[in-house]
């Protein structure tokens, strides 16, 4: 963003300039970025109509049974934490599905392959907190302890698929997991090249 300098698209405002979408603290991945503001109306209209394709790659505490499933359950503010957000009745449609990419029973963990609907605040954490599987070093909806002592959480959006916002055609990108991830990966035994 700095060597766009004021170039980026002003929609997002001083703070956000060019930003199309966010990504959690702590959550590492690959994010979109308008340089004018066509391309941040069209870009976000993707994301609002769901033609956005957006995959996460996450691991987290516990043997996740079910080897794919949908969790499609309404996400609200938390009543009883205003800083956190919770699956509530009354809260806004959120769709979660996810695929079983390894299993490690030893080390009572598993990871992930996450691709989401909406885009709920916190969607994946709270989604997966709350069905028994929170992601690994996740402070806020767990406990953030973990035998690794990483800093940070393991979730990744690794993947982002859109149409151009000028020429229509369909883009793909990728975003690398981040060293403490992959070490956290290798210790478990997973070979990287399985992620590519």
């Amino acid at each position: 963003m700095a060597i766009c300098k004021d170039s980026l698209s002003g929609i997002g405002g001083e703070i956000r300039p060019g930003i199309v979408h966010r990504l959690d603290k702590d959550t590492s991945g690959v994010l979109v970025v308008a340089k004018n503001d066509k391309a941040h109306i069209n870009l976000s209209n993707q994301i609002k109509n769901h033609e956005v394709e957006k995959t996460y790659i996450a691991l987290v505490r516990g043997i996740v049974k079910e080897n794919e499933a949908t969790i499609n359950m309404p996400i609200g503010r938390n009543k009883n934490d205003r800083k956190k957000m919770a699956v509530e009745k009354d809260g806004k449609e959120a769709i979660t599905n996810f695929k079983v990419l390894e299993r490690y029973p030893k080390d009572n963990c598993t990871l992930l392959e996450v691709k989401i609907e909406t885009g709920r605040t916190h969607q994946i954490r709270v989604h997966l907190s709350h069905i028994g599987y929170p992601v690994i070093g996740d402070e806020v909806y767990s406990n953030g302890k973990n035998k690794w002592g990483i800093k940070g959480q393991c979730l990744h959006a690794r993947k982002l698929k859109f149409k151009h916002p000028i020429t229509g055609k369909e883009m793909e990108f990728e975003a690398e997991l981040p060293e403490y991830f992959k070490d956290v990966l290798r210790q478990l035994g997973t070979e990287l090249f399985c992620l590519k």
